[in-house]
Formats: structure tokens, sequence, C-alpha cells
């Protein structure tokens, strides 16, 4: 697989991200999958991309996390494509895919960690993206 890697998008290495938080755990929920759809349907930055092209990015996701470098080429495919004033937007959206259910899983937690660092996101404004998708999925 690691040789016939795809090329992504902007928008493509966006929804690789969210669906590798979700697919983390080994349990992608209904939750995160309505999320990652709700933020594609609505988000301006998706506003010209092909709904359709999800299913092709996530079974790339899902090919490579059966690689043993399969995390790491994920990241390079993920850098490759994203402009570095995206690298928070990717973050955010990792968030709130993780908080979607309502419920942090350790495998997530630890891809959100993997994330920070492979983009370089700053620790202040990781807290505050993570506080924000902490709170826009609360319930009573």
């Amino acid at each position: 697989m690691t040789d016939t890697l795809p090329s992504l998008s902007p928008q493509d290495a966006l929804v690789a991200v969210m669906v590798a938080v979700s697919a983390s755990d080994a349990k992608i929920r209904t939750a995160e999958l309505v999320a990652i759809e709700r933020m594609v349907n609505h988000m301006p930055i998706f506003a010209t991309y092909d709904i359709d092209r999800i299913r092709i990015v996530a079974q790339t996701v899902y090919a490579l996390f059966e690689e043993e470098e399969g995390i790491a080429a994920l990241f390079g495919l993920v850098r490759a494509a994203l402009p570095n004033h995206l690298y928070e937007t990717a973050y955010a959206l990792g968030c709130d895919v993780a908080a979607a259910d309502g419920v942090l899983h350790q495998p997530e937690l630890r891809m959100l960690e993997e994330i920070r660092d492979e983009l370089t996101i700053d620790r202040l404004h990781a807290v505050a993206i993570e506080w924000g998708a902490r709170v826009r999925h609360v319930t009573l």
C-alpha cells in the first residue's frame, strides 16, 4: 500500500484526520460518523468538497492503520496536503469527532496527542481547541 499512496486534497486531509480519530479505538461510532458528515456538509472549508470522497479517504486511512508504519505514512500525507494554517483546523475537527459521542476513549486521546505532535500544535492553542470541543458537545 505505501508504494501507491494517493495524494490528498486539503479537504481530504481534514477528513483523514477525522476518520483517524474515529477509527483509533477500533470502534467507529455512529455519533462520530454523523459528526464527520455534519461537518463536511456544513463547514465552509468543505463547500466544494465531493462528499462521496469520504468513503475513499476512509478506506485509505483504514488500510494505513493495517500497516506497520501506517500512522507515520498517514501524517506524511496529511502534512503534504494541508497548508500550515489549516493544522489547527485539522486538530479542531479531530477533537470534535472525539467528543461527538460524549466519551473520550484512551486510544482517541492518544491519537489527538499524536496529531498535536505531528502538526506541531501549540499547547496553549490545543487546550483552547479541546475546551471548545468539550463545550460544544456537552449534554444535559
